[in-house]
């Protein structure tokens, strides 16, 4: 099995930034891609930010040029730098994996979600 463990949420300023982190364990052959997601009461679950293996990045418009999503491939863990924060990106923001456990069997994984609360 996988696990996704998040950190990083808290409280912070408008304005202000956070790093979020998300570090996938467990059985892992490989990862083919990491992204962000958050959720409002009322509303699917939206992508915030992904990345693959190979670094191709993609962003919701809400947050292009303020947030940037990396990756350590030698450790599984994908980050999420949040600046320039506003109230609008509170939101519990969730980590999703698609990990490969065997070079042909692979699956999407989610973790449990932290959460961003941005103050004005």
């Amino acid at each position: 099995q996988v696990q996704l463990v998040e950190s990083g949420g808290g409280l912070v300023q408008a304005g202000g930034s956070l790093r979020l982190s998300c570090a996938a364990s467990g059985r892992i052959f490989g990862i083919e891609s990491m992204g962000w997601y958050r959720q409002a009461p009322g509303n699917q679950r939206e992508l915030v930010a992904s990345i693959t293996r190979h670094g191709s990045t993609n962003y919701a418009d809400s947050v292009k040029g303020r947030f940037t999503i990396s990756r350590d491939t030698s450790t599984n863990t994908v980050y999420l730098q949040m600046n320039s924060l506003k109230p609008e990106d509170t939101f519990v923001y969730y980590c999703n994996a698609f990990v490969r456990t065997e070079q042909y069997i692979g699956m999407g994984y989610w973790g449990k979600g932290t959460l961003v609360t941005v103050s004005s």
